[in-house]
Formats: structure tokens, sequence, C-alpha cells
């Protein structure tokens, strides 16, 4: 049976790390045949069947390693910085594959005397080294191919990175158009070169940042879309001109980041390590204990009380929080100090075992470990019931969007005072959600989960400030439809965030419950309806609507845009144009969610789930380009200032690059 490449990360004696799933499974096929090989019935005599068994074996293992050096060095042709380093492990592997040919070739097998049959195998040595050899250069040919993909996603990442800088220098709404159709497209192909990336990735945490990153990037392309125009249209505006820089700023940093992760670079040193959550510090303390019973001279009791007086420490995060109740306050502190007590019994109890020179721990000692270990879990067990209670009040609390409003209708109604007031009371609502992520994160119980505690950290403490540059922008500027829907887009996001914090509260849950597939089971509570299988959609079809969709979004916004110059907003030619373009809109994104996401909201699925799963890609593409030309024609019968864009070319994903 063929041992797994990811059985303990093994390189195959090469010295290159297996980072993806694609080349791991790769290998597999290649371990089971060459295992196949070494782990022969080790007889003198074989029988007429057995050897040629080995020899198609033998032969197969020399033909794909044939034809896989074959694509190795086409790659190497294509890629000059990759040649030398490519060549000489397709050397190795071809001349690895020919030795493993040669000892499995029946017809240089040793006969023997007696009986006819023959021996093959002589030298088992020379075998052993040749699949060392061969697994060792076909995985450095796996990983050198990796690093093409890697380029390929840094070259992605510079060509967003030219245009958003294009992007932030526009002065003109007619250039901004342009060059916003272009950074669409450009962030689509990121778009699928990292999510394909993520997916391939086998380090969890890895994974979980590269989520992070991309999420962020996702919701800012439309940010960055509504923000731009405002600062367009009112280029004088301090506080336009805030929002827009800080949409810019932390797409900047979530690139970078992606580009981290892919590469393993620090741009800043190791800042990037996770901080010390109390889960991780329990777990280590719980282990020092327990290992006692196996050795007690493993480590030195001060080591012990350092470990836990540390782990106390970081309860200061609960502690000392002023939303933290008096009941819950004192809690915790008792169990600290319970925690305590049992520790130091467990000291004393040691140190006599390591006085009386003791080869396993006595009984007062092992009752002492027990002791400790189940303090240790109740004090878990009250900081994550602490965690879990505040969050949950606080999404209950914060899901009527009370602020929000107010400060939507503050702005609209140009009361800047009003639009202050309310901006003190999400700062302040703000705060208490950074910290509710970050009591969370303490007791996370995984690291992936540890992650999107602190993207969500990040994204509450960034959003913040940007809905209150947006209604500042728009109270200084209440009739501007084009900062109204700035507002609008920015408080979307800090409403999104908050209903991901609910998913991620249920995660963290289901595993402190032992449950499995946490994420999943919350899928499930949306499909009661047994709804027809969605079409699965490939790379360049998923492009070819994101494209599409991305493009309508920008022209219906267009529209709004342009009607704002009509002094005569009532004709009928405005008002349906604009109808229009907001229902093409609304049409592309709830075809979106059904189709290509799966995803639907229960009142959804009564209304339309026998039907529109069922739509081909190239329908839902019919469709879009349909609503295309509605909006298309309705920007005409407005004498649109800016040029022409006809459903070819751009809008279709057909550009050139």
């Amino acid at each position: 049976m063929a041992s797994s490449p990811s059985g303990s990360n093994s390189n195959f004696d090469s010295g290159l790390e297996i980072k993806t799933r694609s080349v791991e499974q790769t290998l597999i096929p290649l371990v089971s045949q060459i295992t196949t090989l070494i782990n022969h019935k080790d007889k003198p005599k074989k029988s007429e069947r057995t050897l040629a068994a080995i020899h198609r074996v033998g032969q197969a293992v020399s033909v794909a390693v044939g034809r896989f050096v074959a694509v190795g060095e086409a790659i190497a042709v294509e890629n000059q910085e990759l040649k030398d380093e490519m060549g000489q492990a397709c050397f190795e592997a071809r001349r690895a594959g020919d030795a493993i040919a040669q000892l499995t070739d029946v017809g240089s097998a040793v006969p023997f005397q007696s009986d006819g049959r023959v021996t093959v195998f002589s030298d088992r040595t020379g075998m052993v080294k040749a699949a060392r050899l061969l697994l060792s250069s076909v995985t450095k040919v796996l990983v050198l191919a990796d690093r093409i993909v890697i380029k390929q996603i840094i070259t992605s990442r510079n060509k967003v990175l030219v245009t958003l800088d294009h992007l932030e220098r526009v002065s003109t709404f007619q250039e901004f158009v342009q060059i916003f159709s272009q950074f669409g497209n450009e962030m689509v192909e990121f778009a699928h070169l990292t999510g394909d990336r993520q997916n391939d990735l086998k380090d969890e945490k890895k994974k979980a940042r590269m989520a992070a990153a991309r999420a962020v990037l996702e919701k800012c392309t439309m940010m960055l879309l509504t923000a731009s125009k405002t600062c367009l249209r009112h280029p004088d505006c301090e506080s336009a001109r805030i929002n827009k820089d800080g949409v810019f700023h932390r797409m900047r940093c979530a690139l970078e980041q992606v580009i981290e992760i892919v590469t393993e670079a620090r741009s800043f040193g190791d800042s990037k390590i996770l901080p010390a959550s109390i889960y991780n510090g329990i777990k280590d303390f719980k282990s020092s204990v327990e290992s006692l019973r196996e050795n007690l001279y493993s480590m030195l009791p001060q080591n012990l009380s350092s470990q836990l007086e540390a782990l106390v420490e970081r309860t200061e995060d609960f502690t000392d929080s002023a939303y933290t109740s008096h009941e819950q306050r004192q809690a915790i502190l008792a169990l600290c100090q319970l925690v305590r007590q049992d520790t130091q019994q467990l000291v004393h109890a040691w140190v006599e075992a390591q006085s009386a020179h003791a080869k396993e721990a006595p009984e007062d000692m092992e009752l002492s470990i027990l002791k400790t270990c189940q303090s240790t879990n109740d004090l878990r067990r009250e900081l994550h019931k602490v965690a879990v209670c505040r969050t949950s009040d606080l999404l209950k609390v914060h899901g009527e969007q009370l602020p929000l409003r107010a400060l939507k209708a503050s702005g609209a109604e140009g009361k800047l005072e009003a639009v202050t007031e309310y901006s003190r009371t999400l700062t302040e609502q703000k705060e208490q959600l950074v910290e509710a992520c970050r009591l969370l994160c303490h007791v996370s119980g995984t690291e992936p989960l540890e992650i999107t505690c602190i993207h969500a950290e990040e994204t509450f403490h960034v959003i913040g400030p940007q809905i209150i540059s947006a209604a500042q922008t728009l109270a200084l500027h209440p009739s501007s439809k084009i900062a109204k829907e700035n507002l609008e887009v920015f408080c979307e996001a800090w409403e999104s965030q908050l209903c991901d914090m609910a998913l991620l509260l249920r995660e963290i849950n289901d595993v402190f419950e032992g449950k499995r597939g946490g994420s999943e089971s919350m899928c499930k509570h949306t499909a009661n309806l047994k709804t027809p299988k969605a079409v699965k959609l490939d790379a360049e079809e998923q492009t070819s609507i994101a494209k599409l969709g991305l493009e309508l979004r920008l022209l219906s916004s267009d529209v709004d845009a342009e009607v704002e110059k009509w002094e005569e907003q009532e004709q009928d030619v405005v008002r349906q144009s604009q109808s229009l373009a907001s229902m093409a809109y609304s049409m592309y994104l709830f075809t979106r969610l059904t189709v290509l996401h799966q995803i639907m909201h229960t009142t959804l699925k009564y209304c339309c789930a026998s039907y529109w799963p069922l739509l081909s890609w190239r329908s839902i593409e019919i469709l879009l380009k349909t609503l295309l030309c509605i909006c298309s024609k309705s920007h005409s019968a407005m004498r649109w200032t800016f040029p022409t864009m006809s459903i070819n070319g751009v809008f279709t994903g057909e550009i050139k690059n």
C-alpha cells in the first residue's frame, strides 16, 4: 500500500517542502508504483506472472516519467529563469526512470539453473537509490513549476497595482470609467488566480489569511467605485478625499498580504505572527502538566509556574474590560486563583517526588495533575462563555443598525452636528465590536478561526471611520446622490461584517462543543427545500459573468450620477432610465446569488427556486448582455456625456490584453 506524501510533510529527500495539494496529489500515483516495486516479496524465485507484473510497472513508471519530463522541458523553454534548475531536475528524473526500467527488465534478469525461473532485483540497493532519485527529482520539477503559478499571481498583482495608481490620479469621469473597466477585468483575473491558490494551499493558516485578504479586495472594489466617484464629483471635499484614500490604502495592504502569503515573504519583519491566545496558552499549559506523568524531570517547577502566570496575564483582556460585568469578572478571577492553588499543590507534590528520586508520578501527584487540568478546563469554559455571551448580546443590540440609520438620515438632511453626534455612537459601537473580536480570538480554538477573528477586528476598526467620513461628505452635500450611494455601500459592508461575525461565532461554538463540519451546518439550515442541482461553471464562464456584472454595476451607477445633472428629474425618460438601470443590476445580483453562489434566502426559495438554478451559464450571459443593452439605451436617451460603451468590447470582456 502506498504511503501518502502528506504523511509527515515529506520532501522525499529533496530538501523541497510540498506546500500545495496539487503537487501532493500528483506525486501519490508515483509513490504508489514505486512502493509496489520496492516492497516486492524478497524471494529468489519468481513466477513468470510476477515477473511480467513487475516489468509492466517498471515500464509504466519509465513511460510516465518520459512524458512528465517532456512537459517540464517545455516549461523550461518558456521560462528562462527556471531553465537551468528545471533542466537539471528533468535530467535526473529521466535518468532515474531509465534506471528503474532497466532494473525491472525481464530480459536482463539472471536465469535460475534448476527450474528455468529467473531472479530480478539482484541490485536491490540500486532500485532504492533510483526510486529516491526519481521522487526527489519529480518533486523538484513540480515545485519549480509551482513557482510559475506564483509568478502569474505576482504579475497579475502588479497589473492591478499599476491600474490602481492610475485610478487614484484620474481627474475626469470619462477617464475614470475607461480605467475602471480595465481594473475590473484585472481584478477578476487576480481573483481567479488567488482563489485557485487558496484552495490548493495545504497550510490552513495560510488559507485563512488568503481568504481574509481576498474578502477585503472583494468588498473594497465596490467601495473604490463609489468613493472615487464621490471624490470626482466633489473634488474640494476633504472628507470625501479621506474616504477614498482609506479604500485605496486598504486595497494595497490586501494585495501585499496576498503576495506575502504566496511568496512567504515578510514586509515588516515578523509582524504577521499571531498574538498569543488564551486557548493556546491553556493547551500548552495542560500539555506540560500531563507530560509530568511520563517524565518527572522533563522541566523545572519554576517553568510551570511561569507558564501559568503568562496564561493568567492574558485573561486581563477579559477582566480589565469596561464591558465585563462584575459577576463575570469575579468568576474569572476566582477560577484563576483556583488554578494557581491547584498548580502550587502539584508543584509541591512534584518536588517531593523528585526528592525521593521517584521514577513515575506517585498517587498524590497524579491527583494534583487531574485537579489542575480540571480547574484549567473550568477557566477555559468560563472565558468561552463570557466571550460568546458578549458577542451574542452585541449582535442582538446592533442588529437594528440604529446609528447607521441615524447617520444616513442626518447626512441626507445636511445636519452636520447630528452626524458628529451619531458618529460618536458608531465609534463606541465599533470599539465594542473590536473588543468582542479580540475576546473571540482568545477562545476560537483553531488558528484559522483566530485569523478570521483578527480579520473581523481589523474590518470593524477600518470601516467605522470610513462610514463617518462618508456621512460627513453627504451632510456637506445632501443633494448628492453619489455621496448618498457611497454611504450606503459602506453601511452595507458594516452590516455584511456583522453577518460574518455571527457565522464566526457559530463556528467557534461548534469547535468548543466538539462538533464537526460547523461551516457546513450553517449552509444546511437554509436548504430545507429540495431544489434542482445548480450548474457548475468553469473558470472562463465565471470570469465572463463576473466581468459583465461588474461593468453592469458601473454603468447603472453612472446612470444615477447623470440623473443628478438634469434639472427636470421628473421626466419620464429620466425616471424610466434610472429604474431600468437599477432593475438590471438587481436582477444580476439575484442571478449571482442563486446560480453562481447557490445560496438562497428562504423567501427567494419559495418564489423562484424551481426555475433560476436551471439556467445555464450561457443563458445568464445573454441575460446580462440584454440588461446592458437596456442600460446603454437609457444612457443614450439621456444624451450621455461619456463615450459610448457597447456590449461588444469592454462589456463582454472581449478586449484583448
